[in-house]
């Protein structure tokens, strides 16, 4: 058995969780020799009680470890630990980082500045569309969208996210092998084609009031923000928010309707002080190291040349009805006969790409 193995079996033990298997690697050094350990020398590890060595003692008669690991190969996943490069970064700096991920699909350098989009799974039309054109946005420049792949704003994130031919990783609340909602079985097929649907649980767990919880906290910890779009003062999106704040991450809620009870959970993260978020810019300034300056093409001003090249057609078609003269959100739609959610999200990627700039009013001009 390899330390790989032993891992997987320590996730798959009752009573013994991320900080137990921490405790217990420091003390034996690798997974196997804790598998391998007497339920005396067990319990002389801090933490560890009657019931959790009894467990692992007895892991053989009630784990069939053989069998999750022709699950994980017929499935067509695969296992990362801490010990990979793959394991995201953020989330091995949480206090409680999980054991194994099951991934299908792919992580990649580029969901290292990931940005979770939460909210309730009951929502409005509002909550739904802002879910949407957020992780568009988001995902057309870039960016990772993280969510949970639960029944309204989760889905609507992983939508807009693929809508935008972006990154999106869905975090399960269960085995991997379980679709839930079951409405999502293609959605999460596309997620998985493109970026990655992902869980800590093993294989045919289901879904419970516990294990959401866990789920959200991978969402909150493998981000360097979250973004609550929609929740009520109930919201299981809260307590991924909290989570958030306590990993010292950047929190963002969306504004709505001051009568809607929809919306008094995101109210309430405002006025205790998370950042107000009414589009893509007010996320991405407050992460203005997700574009280094040594990744963007040079500005009109500094290069002397128009960037003609290097542009996608709407990026083009904007920016030559564009001019150092003010120029309303109206009057661009006007002029470059895009529909008004393709100028929205071209004007924000000209905008971080340095080629134009918005003014107070949303007014937009050339840089010079």
């Amino acid at each position: 058995m390899d330390s790989r193995e032993a891992l997987v079996a320590l996730n798959m033990i009752e009573h013994v969780g991320p900080v137990r298997v921490r405790q217990l690697l420091e003390h034996f050094g690798d997974a196997p020799s804790i598998l391998h350990a007497s339920k005396l020398r067990l319990l002389q590890v801090r933490g560890i009680g009657e019931e959790t060595a009894e467990a692992i003692v007895n892991w053989e008669k009630s784990l069939d470890l053989k069998g999750e690991l022709k699950r994980i190969q017929e499935f067509g996943c695969h296992i990362l630990t801490q010990n990979d490069e793959q394991y995201p970064e953020l989330l091995r700096q949480i206090y409680d980082p999980p054991i194994v991920l099951y991934v299908k699909g792919r992580l990649t350098a580029k969901d290292k500045n990931a940005i979770a989009m939460v909210g309730s799974r009951r929502t409005t039309h509002y909550g739904l569309e802002t879910a949407r054109k957020l992780a568009y946005q988001l995902a057309y420049l870039g960016v990772t969208l993280v969510s949970g792949g639960a029944r309204g704003i989760d889905t609507a994130a992983h939508q807009g996210a693929l809508s935008a031919r972006g990154r999106t990783v869905a975090v399960l609340g269960n085995g991997i092998n379980i679709v839930f909602p079951p409405e999502n079985v293609e959605l999460f097929e596309r997620i998985a084609a493109g970026g990655a649907v992902m869980t800590q649980f093993p294989f045919n767990r289901k879904a419970d009031k516990q294990s959401f919880p866990i789920r959200n906290r991978i969402v909150a910890g493998m981000t360097i923000g979250t973004v609550v779009v929609e929740a009520n003062l109930t919201s299981g999106a809260l307590i991924t928010a909290g989570m958030a704040i306590d990993n010292g991450r950047q929190l963002f809620a969306v504004p709505g309707r001051i009568d809607s009870p929809q919306s008094k959970g995101c109210h309430d993260l405002i006025k205790k002080g998370a950042k107000l978020c009414e589009g893509a810019e007010d996320i991405l300034s407050e992460f203005e190291y997700l574009f280094p300056a040594g990744n963007r093409p040079p500005s009109p001003a500094e290069s002397g040349a128009l960037p003609a090249l290097g542009l996608s057609g709407n990026e083009q078609k904007i920016y030559e009805v564009l001019s150092t003269e003010e120029s309303a959100m109206d009057e661009v739609i006007r002029r470059s006969g895009l529909p008004a959610s393709a100028v929205s999200v071209t004007l924000l990627s000209l905008e971080m790409k340095r080629l134009i700039k918005q003014l107070p009013g949303k007014l937009f001009v050339r840089n010079r």
